[in-house]
């Protein structure tokens, strides 16, 4: 490597084009518009760490909460429920984390 090259830094962000529905197109737009981002960018980057802090909290409830559960009941520990009662409370529990995250 030549050492020109070694004393040019990293990228650490890479351009993309995407497409996006028009009423999410304008909406990203309004929030630049309202200076609450500074940039189209920074919408979309709020978006996906937004979407990354959701991923992240059910993964953690699966390992915490699911995983130790089935673990229970395959061991005789705990009682299963019946399966429209556990659709009922898993959806609660869903909207729940949603309601948290706003």
């Amino acid at each position: 490597m030549s050492d020109n090259l070694k004393e040019l830094p990293m990228r650490t962000t890479q351009s993309l084009s995407i497409t996006l529905p028009i009423e999410m197109a304008e909406m990203v737009k309004a929030k630049v518009a309202s200076g609450e981002y500074a940039s189209e960018s920074e919408v979309i980057r709020d978006g996906l760490r937004t979407l990354i802090a959701r991923d992240a909290a059910i993964e953690k409830w699966l390992v915490e909460e699911v995983v130790p559960t089935i673990e229970a009941v395959d061991a005789g520990r705990v009682k299963a429920r019946p399966l429209e009662e556990t659709r009922e409370r898993l959806h609660a529990r869903i909207d729940r984390m949603v309601a948290d995250r706003r």
